[in-house]
């Protein structure tokens, strides 16, 4: 049975002295989707909505802001920008606070936050307190791009953990097609009053959201650390896709907690811990092999995933577009692209694999990005318009959106948030997210400055080699996790480059296992037939 295939089973017949073989037993069926999980991760991942929409937003809304303000640039690009720096402030203080009061109520403060961050934006007066909005609504943001992929992860069933954990993303496209949508339902509006309402509207579905969030569960891992065994197997039995598998998974987090596998007390007193001291540590100063690996895999894929949908309309008018209700219909275009690939993605998350997916995204962003370059070059340079490059441009900017909503998006929040280990996941989760954040921010206030000092078409042959260099660094440091539990994935990393080599031998060791370790299920005759029953003469 080493090799995997179905093997007939032998069942003596009385006055026979041969066998009549039946059909092997049929393997078992893959698990339906667990509704319920599904559920609670749409409504959690609903919070990258906020996320999403300012970014979609701004990008429209900073035309009319520069007009309305008659601000620089400069000033366009830390307003638009800066509320990645902001949400760092949010990020970094959602792990704690998500273990204080626990992740539900975590992302109900996030969409309290945005809600009050939107307000102010939506009745700022003048530059100042435009920007004080943007801090309190970046905070809200860092608190929601934390918090989504952890509680996902922790709620999401093995067989389908690669679809949820995909949905954050899903939901940033989501967001980003509400705010280009916004853009283009408000632009007919006196210019003072369009561009408030456009970031105005943002708090609206943070408070819906905040009303549905209170009828999720919490989340299981939560539950244990606070002692509650009874409501943790509640919830477990409602988002798994077994009884058996409910169990195995309360036991892993029973273990990390520090409780007795053989309790089973509907409420136990957990000792008084540290503030995430000693995770720090073992992050930062004490990181074993497989930890240091996690790290800069989960640190390293945030680093690379970095778009500049920001700017979609300054590019599109860098092309020759200059019709502003053009402009918003691409950009529009853009946001419903994003929001079909990334659909597709999710769907492929758990049959391609994550590598597959990952390898092939990146390699169609570095190549739309070298077209892209390459006839906005043209463009640029040319003292009359031309249509061919025109279409080409923006074909090359809906490709470049296609190829990164399909892979290197999604994956980006489902890897992340599934390498690190149970105990590190919240802080582990967070400096990936800070490094996301902080690449975005530096992006988003440095693109038009850098587009002005080597030429737009120079900035996207920059970013095409920066993609380059992430796709070395993805196909050598990155082993896949499809389908891989825990221990498997703890033993694929700490061995940096040679992770291929441990995938191999887990694989062999797999292969042994499974031959030998049939045990009492019965005796293998000569034939390869499994013998149920003795036949006695």
């Amino acid at each position: 049975m080493a090799d995997g295939k179905p093997q007939a089973i032998g069942i003596p017949v009385s006055g026979q002295n041969n066998t009549t073989r039946i059909p092997a037993f049929d393997a078992p069926k893959k698990p339906k989707r667990n509704m319920y999980a599904f559920a609670c991760a749409i409504l959690a991942c609903m919070t990258s909505i906020l996320l999403g929409y300012d970014i979609g937003v701004m990008s429209g809304a900073g035309l009319f802001i520069q007009k309305d303000l008659k601000i620089s640039d400069t000033k366009l690009e830390v307003l638009m920008g800066i509320l990645n720096v902001y949400s760092l402030i949010g990020s970094a203080a959602a792990g704690r606070t998500s273990d204080w009061i626990g992740r539900r109520y975590t992302i109900v403060l996030a969409s309290v936050i945005f809600f009050v961050g939107a307000i102010l934006m939506g009745f700022a007066p003048n530059y100042a307190s435009l920007m004080v909005g943007r801090f309190v609504a970046g905070v809200g943001v860092g608190y929601a791009a934390m918090i989504a992929p952890v509680y996902t992860a922790e709620v999401s069933p093995t067989s389908s953990r690669g679809f949820l954990t995909s949905f954050p993303e899903v939901f940033v496209n989501a967001g980003i097609l509400l705010g280009y949508v916004s853009n283009y339902a408000f632009s007919k509006l006196p210019l003072h009053l369009g561009w408030r309402l456009m970031l105005g509207a943002g708090g609206i579905p943070s408070v819906f959201l905040a009303l549905g969030v209170l009828k999720m569960p919490e989340s299981p891992r939560w539950l244990v650390l606070q002692g509650r065994l009874r409501d943790a197997k509640r919830v477990l039995d409602r988002m798994s896709d077994s009884k058996e598998e409910a169990l195995l998974r309360l036991a892993d987090i029973k273990e990390v907690a520090g409780i007795p596998e053989e309790c089973n007390d509907d409420v136990v007193q957990m000792p008084k811990r540290s503030h995430g001291e000693d995770v720090w540590k073992e992050l930062l100063l004490h990181p074993t092999p497989t930890v240091k690996h996690v790290l800069i895999a989960g640190i390293g894929i945030h680093f690379f995933q970095q778009t500049v949908v920001l700017y979609s309309p300054k590019i599109f008018k860098k092309a020759g577009i200059t019709d502003q209700d053009m402009l918003l219909l691409c950009t529009v275009a853009v946001g419903v692209v994003k929001t079909m690939f990334i659909l597709v993605a999710t769907f492929l998350l758990d049959r391609v694999g994550r590598r597959p997916l990952l390898l092939t995204s990146v390699a169609g962003m570095i190549l739309s990005l070298a077209s892209l370059g390459m006839f906005l070059t043209i463009i640029d340079q040319s003292t009359k318009k031309l249509y061919w490059a025109l279409a080409l441009a923006i074909i090359s900017v809906l490709a470049y959106v296609a190829t990164f909503s399909i892979g290197m998006g999604p994956i980006t929040w489902v890897y992340s948030s599934e390498i690190f280990p149970l105990r590190l996941r919240a802080q582990g989760t967070s400096m990936g997210v800070a490094v996301n954040r902080v690449m975005s921010g530096f992006i988003a206030m440095t693109f038009l400055s850098f587009s002005k000092a080597i030429t737009i078409g120079g900035a996207f042959f920059f970013f095409m080699g920066v993609a380059l260099v992430g796709w070395v660094f993805f196909y050598t440091l990155l082993p896949e996790t499809q389908e891989k539990t825990l221990e498997e994935m703890q033993d694929m990393f700490g061995t940096f480059f040679g992770w291929r080599r441990t995938m191999r031998e887990l694989e062999k060791n797999k292969r042994v296992t499974g031959t030998n370790g049939e045990g009492d299920q019965g005796n293998v005759n000569g034939n390869g037939q499994i013998q149920i029953g003795t036949a006695k003469n």
